[in-house]
């Protein structure tokens, strides 16, 4: 059985080693469904709904109205840190494809913690435009 929840955030990032127009500063309104598989429980549930919120907000806080830039973008880091910008510095090149891999894992770390052990596998699809998207998948 699956379940999914779909949440939104806004964020900005660039890709500086991009030949086209993402190698400028820009943003996007996200979109992110995360599907869940797994038993469904004596109580008719795989996961609440409301618990799945609670493991992926401190994700989407983290990130929401946030600019996500490279490591090695360094003259950008260092104007975000000057100005006071929120921002979250990440190891990853920021494609969608990445990010997708990394809001995976934070979820998959958080639902671990809450120590849910009937989870077959997660599903994070995130689209960074209304007609595209990257998915990434976890086992259990």
């Amino acid at each position: 059985m699956k379940i999914a929840k779909e949440f939104r955030w806004e964020m900005g990032h660039r890709l500086p080693a991009h030949k086209g127009l993402c190698r400028n500063i820009h943003g996007h309104s996200y979109k992110m469904v995360v599907e869940v598989e797994g038993e469904v429980m004596k109580d008719g549930m795989i996961i609440d709904f409301y618990d799945l919120g609670l493991v992926v907000k401190p994700v989407l806080d983290k990130f929401d109205h946030s600019f996500m830039v490279w490591i090695k973008d360094k003259p950008l880091a260092e104007y975000l840190k000057k100005h006071k910008m929120k921002h979250v510095v990440v190891h990853y090149y920021a494609t969608v494809e990445n990010i997708s891999n990394d809001f995976l894992n934070r979820i998959a770390a958080g639902l671990k913690k809450q120590k849910i052990k009937n989870i077959i596998a997660i599903t994070v699809k995130i689209s960074e435009t209304p007609n595209s998207y990257a998915e990434a998948r976890l086992e259990m």
